[in-house]
């Protein structure tokens, strides 16, 4: 039985395979809705980086020419976290749209004031907001929509191969759009319930109006 022989060329190959995944899996973590919430322990999401690349390392397409100490591979490695943090971004942003519908609705209610430190931000949010997101949360766990997304993840590097990409103006003004998207779809999912407070108020405007002693 020969005895098994590494030496510092296969090494190298190794932390180059998993080193270019890391970089990307470490810019979606940043950026993905639940995993990236401040409530999280940094230890818990540096964790979860290096087993979800250790997972999507053995079929990701890397050149072997491209050096992890090279001008280009500086270049790569910031494209690489570019592209992560876009994956996790546009997804969160969703959520986003959410938790705006929240604050819109809460606002017209009269219950602006309501409001909570949120776990996922360290910052002062509407309760409604909070409880939109909430249910949005258990949905998308419920439905497997984690499961989906480290899917989506993988088939990245496929469609976006590592040093092959060169993402150019279209591709960034599509990833911004997605940012405008929250106000419309936040505004879409608040609009019918602002309608309703509205023709309520209109109405307890008239009564009150007609009928000073109703107050």
């Amino acid at each position: 039985m020969q005895p098994l022989v590494i030496d510092a060329s296969d090494i190298s190959s190794w932390v180059s395979r998993l080193w270019w995944p890391v970089i990307r899996i470490g810019g979606f973590v940043a950026s993905a809705p639940i995993v990236s919430a401040a409530a999280v322990p940094s230890r818990i999401k540096a964790v979860l980086t290096v087993a979800l690349a250790f997972l999507i390392a053995p079929s990701v397409p890397v050149p072997a020419e491209l050096s992890i100490f090279s001008g280009v591979g500086i270049m790569t490695a910031a494209q690489e976290l570019l592209i992560g943090v876009a994956i996790g971004m546009v997804v969160q942003l969703a959520f986003e749209a959410l938790t705006l519908a929240g604050q819109t609705i809460a606002t017209t209610m009269g219950l602006g004031f309501a409001t909570l430190v949120d776990p996922q931000r360290g910052a002062n949010t509407a309760v409604l907001g909070q409880l939109f997101m909430v249910f949005a949360v258990l949905t998308f766990l419920a439905t497997d929509g984690h499961l989906v997304l480290i899917a989506v993840l993988a088939h990245s590097f496929h469609s976006l191969p590592i040093g092959a990409t060169r993402l150019d103006k279209g591709w960034l003004l599509s990833v911004a759009g997605w940012g405008g998207r929250i106000f419309e779809s936040g505004i879409l999912i608040a609009l019918p319930a602002v309608v309703a407070l509205l023709i309520v108020n209109l109405a307890l405007g008239v009564v009150t109006r007609a009928a000073p002693q109703l107050n």
